[in-house]
């Protein structure tokens, strides 16, 4: 019996002879090989690798078992150098010749791994056409406005250039139109719009923040020749600011804003009511705090004092109220706008929507459902780069204020600039320059510490042209405060 393998045999042939090329070749580079049942020399090859017909059964498995290297026993399950109990091997054991040269016996024993293959390759493709089929789906629900787009390249001659190329001034209008899904919040004019909400949304060119201005509904201000829907032209004149809006629409505000701030408007979106709501549920609401219960019927709200939760349709209806609540002036109410605003951001980042595309999905869809935006703008991809720039921005970063006005001298009930405070901050954002908020209340008392330290200056002094200009800083708050702590 020959411990050592040997070349294995032909199939094919008989017993005895020996394939050309393979063992002759091998016993000439290896003299010695002998085809007795003595132990050869070590490092000999027997001519003939086949088993003889010697009537030694054990003798001959065992020698098909040491031809195979010790490999795999198919019937019995052993090791090709182990005997039963009764010194005989298992009977049908394969010899190396026997296992087929391309591997083909492996994978009809392991048929798990091309299943798993092909269930793997269905999930990619299942998910990928998922996948294309949400995106469509995300990107047609945006409504593209390309009126503006053409009536601001007539007038392109007189807007602002910009002086900050990477940083992005978005204004974002809140229609307060009466018609469609809308009819049920107030009477419906024939469907004519309104700017209730407009705030100009200032990105930094490093993205490092964000400020938000919010622009009075009833600012006096003077409004552009517009060009109305049924291809008319209004003339100029000075009114407030929201009748711009019902006037010309979107191109007519964003020519408005443009002369009153000098600052280029890069794109802009249109948001309606349910737009508004179907965010604030699909964050699973967000928290605030009152003071005093709310009771009022123009804005169908009726809420208890203290901490809660607020769903879309009661969060609708505290943006919008101000009637019943604090002294009732649209500028309170903005205030109380960019708070809300403030904590919807704050719950977006802290929750991971952001980052998490099963939780960023609805909010996406109910944002894009009711969207109109420029074509810059009007492709999910255009908005998730939007979305990706502005995720690191720190949520004290994330800022908001009201334009510095004040009632109009003529009528109480309308709004003008504070100059030269106004202008200062317009001058800020154009150029990308750092602007500071802090609460009203800490702002009155950092502004009569002030007058305090002006009225000790000794005269001798020197001038306040010596010392470097501080950062401006404006009455508001940011995303990182805590509505119930206001």
């Amino acid at each position: 019996m020959t411990d050592s393998a040997g070349t294995p045999a032909d199939p094919d042939l008989p017993a005895g002879d020996t394939p050309q090329g393979r063992s002759q070749g091998r016993s000439q580079e290896e003299p010695g090989a002998t085809d007795s049942k003595e132990e050869p020399e070590p490092g000999a090859v027997p001519e003939n690798d086949a088993p003889q017909d010697s009537g030694d059964e054990g003798e001959a498995g065992a020698g098909e078992d040491s031809a195979g290297g010790g490999g795999e026993d198919s019937d019995g399950g052993g090791d090709g150098d182990q005997h039963g109990s009764d010194g005989k091997s298992a009977a049908g054991a394969q010899t190396w010749a026997d296992h087929p040269k391309d591997g083909s016996a492996s994978r009809r024993k392991r048929p798990w791994l091309r299943w798993a293959a092909l269930g793997a390759s269905f999930l990619v493709m299942i998910s990928a056409g998922a996948g294309w089929w949400l995106y469509k789906k995300l990107d047609g629900n945006i409504t593209t406005d390309t009126s503006a787009a053409a009536e601001l390249k007539v007038y392109e001659k007189e807007r602002p250039t910009p002086v900050v190329m990477d940083a992005q001034n978005i204004l974002l209008i809140g229609s307060d139109s009466r018609s469609g899904d809308n009819r049920e919040y107030g009477r419906d004019d024939g469907g004519s719009q309104r700017s209730d909400t407009t705030i100009l949304l200032h990105l930094a060119a490093d993205r490092k923040s964000a400020t938000a201005v919010s622009l009075p509904r009833d600012l006096m201000v003077e409004v552009p020749k517009c060009r109305t829907g049924d291809d008319k032209e209004t003339r100029e004149q000075f009114t407030q600011f929201n009748s711009a809006f019902e006037l010309g629409g979107t191109a007519c505000t964003i020519r408005t804003v443009e002369r009153l701030t000098g600052i280029r408007i890069d794109h802009h979106m249109v948001v309606d009511f349910n737009g508004f709501k179907d965010m604030v549920d699909a964050v699973d609401g967000v928290e605030i705090c009152l003071k005093e219960p709310i009771d009022d019927k123009d804005a169908r709200l009726e809420l208890p004092a203290g901490r809660q939760t607020l769903n879309g349709e009661e969060a609708l209806g505290y943006v919008r109220a101000r009637k019943t609540l604090g002294d009732g002036s649209d500028t309170e109410r903005m205030e109380r706008q960019q708070r809300f605003l403030g904590a919807l951001v704050n719950k977006m980042q802290s929750n991971g929507v952001l980052l998490n595309p099963t939780r960023l999905y609805p909010v996406l869809d109910a944002a894009t459902k009711s969207l109109t935006t420029d074509p810059g703008l009007d492709s999910l991809r255009d908005l998730y780069d939007l979305v990706r720039s502005m995720r690191d921005v720190p949520t004290d970063q994330v800022q908001f204020l009201t334009v510095p006005r004040q009632p109009y001298r003529q009528n109480v009930n309308r709004d003008e600039l504070v100059e030269p405070d106004a202008s200062e901050l317009f001058k800020q954002l154009r150029e990308d320059k750092p602007v500071a908020v802090v609460p009203a209340d800490e702002l009155k008392e950092k502004e009569e510490e002030k007058e305090k330290a002006q009225d000790e200056k000794p005269d001798d002094a020197g001038s306040d042209s010596e010392s470097p200009t501080p950062t401006p800083t404006y009455s508001g708050s940011s995303a990182a405060d805590d509505l119930c702590e206001q």
